[in-house]
């Protein structure tokens, strides 16, 4: 569910501009994917192919950038599943190394301002931590996507690549750049087989934790929100939405499709929320339809005596607060998400939003 700084009124054309201004990106980067209709006009058809669960061979480069040739192979299972009505998508995945399987997830949105898709991918063996995003588009049946990261400390170019789209074994390619783009090393190569057209979650892990169990499915929800914030004001704003929600991570994670109906025009956004075991702390993120090209920062916390309470750093009007989320009344049929800041360092709280769940299946 939304936070505080995704809630606010914002331009998205202006959010936009501004997140991929600040890429940083190469300029070659930047401007080999302008704005443009995507497949025949409709950006939610780039990734219709891809809906449906898969078998995965991957084929991974051990060391990368050191001038290695020493590759592994071995499989995988993937399911893809559009939301946003086709504006973003995610696909959820074992990934079976050698040295052991884990789980990852891939997040993707649409930004109309540029014409570019954002992909985010979160590695469960670090649950707290949502890799920086590649930028890009396709252009006939190629999709290419760039980004920044860092390797052993050193800044690199990353790039995506995905061909054959409509083929039997659609591939999906990564390469690393130490030098801004000059040369590229492809360290890992995917090819996927399609095994069911609809998708469906993947198996759980024994020992995943059953704290967002109750959310699983799809519901009704009211919702009670406060139209200015930390400003002394009482008006509200009441409106309905929908949201579904699903596991992914094996259990250790899950994922919610959120619709509200806003009384200037329906806003769409994507709950993202994974678990660390060792910490026993879950990360909770949102990802604001309208600013499709930035992930918020975490709220953080768990569930005491069937309450679940999270908080994390926010800003409002440029000057530093708290969030939190306080997930209360749950039933097999109801719960209560509610969300407050404080610019008090937590000394007290003001509730802004209060949304309240029906389920419908």
């Amino acid at each position: 569910m939304p936070f505080l700084r995704t809630r606010r009124t914002l331009l998205a054309a202006l959010a936009s501009a501004g997140a991929a201004a600040a890429t940083g990106l190469p300029l070659f980067a930047r401007t080999a994917h302008p704005a443009r209709p995507a497949r025949g006009g409709d950006p939610a058809q780039d990734w219709a192919w891809l809906t449906g669960n898969w078998d995965v061979r991957h084929r991974r480069l051990k060391e990368r950038l050191t001038g290695s040739q020493d590759w592994e192979e071995f499989a995988g299972t993937s399911t893809f599943r559009p939301m946003l009505d086709g504006l973003a998508n995610m696909d959820d995945n074992i990934v079976g190394l050698p040295s052991g399987s884990y789980r990852g997830l891939t997040l993707r949105a649409f930004d109309r301002a540029s014409g570019q898709w954002s992909i985010w991918w979160l590695d469960a063996r670090r649950p707290d931590r949502i890799d920086p995003p590649v930028r890009g588009a396709f252009d006939g049946d190629v999709g290419t996507f760039v980004g920044r990261d860092t390797l052993r400390g050193r800044p690199i170019l990353m790039r995506f690549r995905w061909r054959d789209l409509h083929g039997a074994r659609p591939w999906w390619e990564q390469a690393f750049s130490p030098d801004d783009g000059a040369n590229w090393e492809v360290n890992w190569r995917n090819w996927f087989t399609r095994t069911a057209a609809e998708p469906t979650p993947l198996p759980k892990l024994a020992g995943a934790p059953k704290d967002f169990d109750f959310l699983i499915g799809r519901w009704k929800v009211a919702h009670r929100r406060l139209r200015r914030r930390l400003a002394g004001s009482d008006d509200w704003d009441e409106f309905g939405g929908r949201f579904e929600n699903l596991p992914v991570l094996g259990g250790y994670g899950n994922i919610g499709d959120n619709l509200m109906e806003f009384p200037t025009g329906t806003v769409r956004g994507i709950g993202l929320r994974a678990y660390d075991a060792q910490r026993r702390r879950w990360s909770s993120w949102w990802l604001d339809g309208r600013e499709p090209t930035t992930i918020q920062p975490p709220v953080l916390g768990g569930f005491s005596d069937g309450v679940g309470t999270f908080i994390g750093d926010d800003s409002l009007d440029g000057r530093p607060i708290r969030t939190r989320v306080i997930w209360s009344r749950i039933t097999a049929r109801s719960a209560r998400w509610e969300q407050a800041c404080s610019d008090d360092g937590g000394r007290s709280w003001e509730t802004n939003w209060i949304s309240d769940f029906e389920r419908l299946a």
